[in-house]
């Protein structure tokens, strides 16, 4: 079988998809779902989401600078579908989608209750990249929900069963397949 040649385009997959929870200078609030989120640096502890500008939530994160990521499971996934199709706008996705915002230790956008890891960040940057604008963050506190620690209070992603993103597609994650360092260890 041969390769086929393809344009060019994102086709790294699958992708983290997230829920990102956001608040505005006037008290609003809502939150969207991005799959264009991950890791920049690991000291201090950064990340990145791309959002186009004429998201609603783009604005909010402009005039406050902060957001908050919060970790998807199969459980939330037709609230995650929901509230990347679906503007807020038009409708209060928390109330609708039935999601808990608990306030936040650091900033002002509130957590995702039924989210097993929410992640409060603040943007350090932004970068206009085309359609999409992406937000450098410094991670300025996490909260992970102690139903989903083992014994060693080490956190389970199985448990959580957390969700992807592929090709249109929402895709279920959790089985462990080996642990850091398992190729080159002796047997």
């Amino acid at each position: 079988m041969g390769k086929l040649n393809w344009k060019p385009g994102n086709m790294l997959y699958p992708l983290p998809v997230v829920l990102v929870s956001t608040a505005g200078r006037a008290g609003e609030k809502n939150v969207f779902t991005v799959a264009w989120t991950g890791t920049v640096c690991s000291e201090p502890p950064m990340v990145s989401i791309s959002v186009r500008p004429e998201r609603y939530s783009h604005h909010m994160i402009e005039e406050t600078g902060e957001f908050v990521i919060n970790l998807t499971t199969k459980e939330l996934v037709f609230a995650t579908d929901y509230c990347g199709v679906v503007s807020g706008r038009e409708v209060d996705k928390f109330e609708k989608m039935k999601l808990t915002p608990v306030r936040a230790g650091v900033v002002k956008a509130p957590l995702i209750g039924e989210s097993p890891v929410n992640i409060e960040c603040v943007v350090e940057d932004k970068k206009s990249l085309g359609t999409h604008d992406m937000f450098i963050a410094k991670v300025v506190a996490v909260h992970a929900d102690e139903k989903y620690m083992d014994e060693k209070n080490k956190f389970c992603f199985d448990r959580a069963e957390p969700i992807v993103y592929s090709h249109g597609s929402y895709v279920s994650l959790g089985e462990t397949l080996g642990t850091f360092g398992y190729s080159v260890r002796k047997k």
